[in-house]
């Protein structure tokens, strides 16, 4: 008796793999990636995994970019970066019907696993879907619902996955990527430019750029399985699910390029008009300023009180800088200081700073700011050299 148990403890290593496949589901895995939308949550597109349980005919999306807008003080979570995202189950069908509803495509990329390894893909995401294991912090550039799928395939496969980068791929910054997709949202564009740092002007490894769904979908079309038989590809087969025509991308007239060009001749017009009057027109100023100083804020705020790792050394706070707030209150009060003097010279001197750092590739800011840079120079020149004078003729309106 004990002479078999000894030969069968031999032999388990050998027949688990054959028993466990007698007893394990049939499952098919694909990768679906989604088109962007025209809201800019939805503008760089999506990625899910689908599980059909062939036996069964059970048909499951598992998708890690959901959140829940129920979420006490939800837009201050989002702002500072500690709102969760949770992954979640819903029928294919459902799926479908959503995506078919807003008129976004969805492309099907079917893996070809071996059931052992199918079958740990569900097991994994499973005991992602507990209660206590759902939920995570989203960060947009290296944890959300693309990177996440990339990490589970990572996970189960190991080694087994061979990423098959290019040798000599385009070199990209995470700002160079962001901008394929909000060209055709001028002022979310503008908006991102405004809000990120100098962080994201780094160039994205083949494996960083996978935060992009359509990245991340031509990452799997190149990987291949190693070690486990004959070398293969991942994507067994892939194909179209849905697809719609695409939308005009053509700009509105009524965009950051246009809107402040129009910004920077007006006050190209009020100071020549002003030089040959005598007059400030101090109006333009307290507005124009009091706007900068408050973007500033908003750019000290995310920087410095936000768990946003992309928001850091925003270097657009030298020309939108929070003290134009105190110079535009200043010159609301008519208060004639030597200070106020020294800091048009400072502002002058900033906005000078914000095109060197351009220049010299600190950060790349958003091409619109041109025109709101030279309104600063010009402004502020102005202000400086005449401030005093016209304040003794009484001509600061």
């Amino acid at each position: 008796m004990r002479s078999l148990l000894k030969k069968l403890l031999l032999i388990y290593p050998f027949i688990y793999p054959v028993i466990f496949m007698s007893y394990a589901q049939d499952y098919q895995i694909s990768l679906l990636t989604c088109d962007p939308g025209e809201e800019l949550y939805s503008a760089f597109g999506h990625s899910a995994i689908r599980v059909l349980d062939k036996e069964s005919n059970e048909d499951l999306v598992f998708n890690y970019g959901t959140f829940d807008f129920n979420t006490p003080f939800f837009y201050v979570k989002f702002t500072q970066r500690t709102l969760d995202y949770m992954l979640s189950v819903s029928s294919y069908e459902r799926f479908l019907y959503e995506y078919n509803y807003y008129e976004r495509g969805i492309r099907e990329q079917v893996l070809d696993l071996n059931q052992e390894q199918a079958q740990k893909v569900v097991t994994f995401l499973k005991i992602n879907y507990l209660p206590e294991n759902r939920f995570y912090r989203y960060d947009f550039f290296y944890d959300n619902c693309a990177t996440r799928i990339r990490d589970v395939f990572e996970s189960v496969l190991g080694r087994q996955l061979d990423w098959n980068e290019e040798s000599d791929p385009p070199r990209k910054t995470f700002r160079n990527l962001i901008d394929e997709y909000v060209y055709p949202l001028p002022w979310a564009d503008f908006g991102i430019d405004l809000a990120l740092g100098s962080v994201i002007d780094v160039y994205a490894s083949e494996r960083e750029k996978q935060f992009l769904p359509d990245y991340m979908e031509a990452a799997f079309a190149r990987a291949k399985i190693v070690g486990d038989g004959p070398t293969r590809p991942l994507v067994k087969s892939d194909h179209v699910v849905l697809q719609f025509e695409e939308r005009d991308a053509g700009m509105d007239f009524f965009n950051p390029y246009i809107v402040w060009w129009l910004l920077a001749i007006g006050a190209m017009v009020l100071t020549y008009v002003g030089s040959k009057k005598a007059r400030l027109f101090k109006g333009f100023d307290i507005v124009f300023f009091s706007v900068l100083g408050l973007l500033g804020l908003l750019i000290l705020g995310l920087w410095f009180f936000t768990f946003h790792s992309q928001t850091k050394y925003n270097w657009n706070i030298i020309w939108a800088f929070p003290g134009h707030l105190l110079m535009a209150i200043a010159m609301l009060r008519n208060i004639m200081r030597p200070w106020l003097k020294k800091y048009y010279l400072f502002a002058l001197i900033m906005a000078n700073l914000a095109l060197v750092f351009w220049l010299f590739g600190v950060q790349s800011f958003h091409p619109s700011i041109i025109p709101i840079l030279l309104v600063v120079i010009l402004r502020t020149n102005f202000l400086y050299y005449n401030w005093e004078k016209y304040q003794a003729t009484h001509r600061l309106n």
